[in-house]
């Protein structure tokens, strides 16, 4: 008995114990989840600039999963994002906030963003001055997309030891087809369209003379385009950025290397300072810090949670302009932000059509393209959107090429950037095959089939004459529905769409000149257009986005403090892993071509990526 009382008072206090630990442990897990909560809420000082430090790419999406690009950021495998919406909600906000009298803008982390993109942030910085606010920017190293946005401020320092780097802009691509001969890999290409260029990466060794007849073309647009900008926001003359930039190699050299005292006498900057008189002159617009080290400031991510709050209450009870943001690739089935899925984007567009709510839908798109399958899917709720009755306004961003050009078509009205790269209205097909290349190691294919297409689009055999003829008719009557679509949505011929299709590439200002956009504009711009289609006065934005679980909205607060922690990268690991990925671009167009070969898809895309 005494042994039997022994043994149940131990389990009894083991037991108890287990319970205390695990109410620790919920406890601590509380603790943590309340700490993430408030610090969602954030103190804003009394008087403080707002801080920008964009780092990486300017996106319009963030790409990926919460939880998968919390874990590979901090691998250092994926480029890190800067949200556009962020940066213009806040800087909004801060126009009409008297505790924010200037913008300090830190540009030394931002990788760029295209021209479009680099533009609504423009525009937001210049309706904060408008307020009457001061935007104080500094650099050392102001490559092209950094001093777009440079230029905007009132205030432009640069480091002494700094440069100003404009190069324009150009389009060289990787040329594989040699390569491709010496693996003996033969690569079928069936195509409409004579300016569809898009396949030429691997059947030719230099550009075509369509390819660089376009492309000089919708660069000078783009080139005019970036001129014109910048000198208006610096109050130089027209021609003074290429006068700059033509003249670098005698300048420079003349001024004993001193490239910042070159850019200075250019009327580029405003004056040469150090990183330190930068935050001095800060300190005397709004003083200093808590630890009296350098200006009161607060940061983009609390800033933007409390923009993103005010904005909330503002719109509680308002009828909604929903947006719905298509950037990346066109994949077919479901896909992650950053790339469109055929069958995730038609969920979001299903979901603004059954909601009573949203009254009229923006698609802002940014894509080069992509499956012609996924393309038609997501026209085809675009349709039955507008046949719904709401209006559908498209605001076309860097890309709107190929397939983004496809589902823009049955918009009630298209707007885009005169820098936007459109058009590109042109199928093809490609199909790589290796039945040459295995039998240089002596491995070969045959057996039987029970009828003349049976085997004929397997990638170790030959493409016998029946699959070619084939697979051009298909991506024929897929360039016939192209055209179908465009004529419709823009009313318009067929013969016109044809005029101008044929798979070339347009910039956004000569694409309003032939009719495939209807304004030239901002995506303020298209949201106002789409509020006056359904006669909305008084009216709140909603981004209609995929629903994050509680626990990817709470890795999305925690990924800063604890996926470093875990996952954490030395700066020079994470500086090679960054370089291993730009000195890749072979691998990067073999991953392309893998995605749009499947022998059973047609594709609408265009290869028309831009070097600054």
């Amino acid at each position: 008995m005494t042994v039997r009382s022994f043994f149940s008072g131990l389990w009894r206090g083991l037991d108890g114990l287990r319970k205390a630990l695990h109410l620790i442990l919920l406890l601590i897990l509380f603790g943590v989840v309340i700490g993430v909560l408030r610090g969602s809420v954030p103190r804003i000082p009394s008087k403080a600039a707002l801080l920008l430090v964009p780092e990486g790419q300017l996106v319009e999406q963030l790409s990926g999963d919460p939880l998968e690009r919390a874990l590979q950021e901090t691998r250092g495998e994926t480029h890190r994002e800067t949200l556009l919406w962020d940066l213009t909600d806040s800087i909004r906000a801060a126009a009409a906030d008297p505790r924010i009298p200037a913008i300090a803008l830190d540009l030394e982390k931002f990788d760029g963003g295209t021209q479009p993109t680099l533009e609504e942030l423009a525009s937001a910085l210049r309706e904060f001055r408008a307020a009457g606010k001061k935007v104080i920017a500094y650099g050392a190293e102001l490559t092209q997309e950094r001093y777009y946005l440079a230029s905007q401020a009132d205030e432009l320092l640069l480091d002494p030891m700094g440069f100003v780097l404009i190069d324009g802009y150009d389009r060289y691509r990787m040329y594989l087809k040699d390569a491709l001969d010496k693996l003996a890999v033969d690569i079928n290409v069936f195509r409409v369209g004579a300016f569809k260029s898009a396949v030429e990466t691997f059947t030719r060794n230099n550009m075509s003379a369509e390819d660089r007849e376009e492309s000089r073309v919708y660069l000078t647009a783009l080139w005019n385009s970036y001129q014109g900008a910048v000198t208006r926001a610096r109050k130089l003359q027209s021609d003074a950025l290429a006068q700059y930039v033509g003249s670098l190699s005698k300048t420079v050299p003349a001024a004993g290397g001193d490239a910042a005292r070159v850019a200075l006498q250019a009327g580029l900057v405003t004056a040469l300072k150090t990183r330190l008189e930068f935050e001095q002159r800060l300190v005397a617009l709004v003083g200093k810090d808590d630890n009296n080290e350098s200006f009161k400031a607060v940061s983009l991510d609390d800033y933007a949670r409390y923009a993103r709050a005010q904005k909330k209450l503002k719109s509680d009870g308002k009828p909604r302009v929903g947006v719905i943001i298509a950037e990346g690739e066109i994949l077919d089935g479901e896909q992650p932000p950053g790339t469109i899925g055929g069958e995730s984007l038609a969920k979001l567009i299903r979901q603004a059509r059954t909601d009573k709510d949203v009254k009229a839908v923006v698609l802002r798109v940014d894509s080069p393209g992509g499956s012609v399958l996924a393309s038609e899917q997501i026209y085809r709720e675009l349709v039955a959107l507008r046949g719904a009755g709401k209006p559908v306004v498209v605001s076309m961003s860097g890309y709107a090429a190929s397939g983004g050009y496809y589902i823009s078509a049955p918009a009630d009205e298209i707007w885009a950037s005169p820098a936007t790269i459109t058009g590109s209205i042109g199928i093809f097909a490609i199909i790589p095959t290796i039945d040459r290349t295995l039998g240089k190691v002596g491995v070969s294919v045959d057996g039987v089939g029970t009828t003349p297409l049976s085997g004929a689009l397997r990638l170790d055999r030959p493409l016998g004459e029946e699959a070619r003829t084939l697979l051009q008719s298909t991506v024929s009557r897929g360039y016939d529905e192209f055209l179908e679509r465009v004529a419709s949505g823009r009313k318009k011929t067929r013969e016109e769409v044809d005029k101008v299709g044929q798979g070339r590439v347009w910039a956004g200002s000569d694409a309003h000149q032939l009719g495939l956009v209807d304004q030239l504009g901002s995506f303020n711009d298209a949201t106002h257009a789409a509020a006056r289609r359904a006669k909305l006065t008084d009216y709140a934005l909603e981004f209609i986005e995929p629903e994050l679980t509680w626990a990817q909205a709470l890795v999305m607060q925690l990924r800063s403090r604890v996926s470093a922690l875990v996952l954490g990268m030395s700066p020079g690991q994470a500086a090679l892993a960054q370089l291993a990925q730009r000195l890749d671009p072979v691998t990067r167009e073999a991953q392309r071509l893998a995605r749009f070969s499947a022998p059973d898809r047609l594709y609408a895309y265009c290869f028309c990526e831009l070097s600054p």
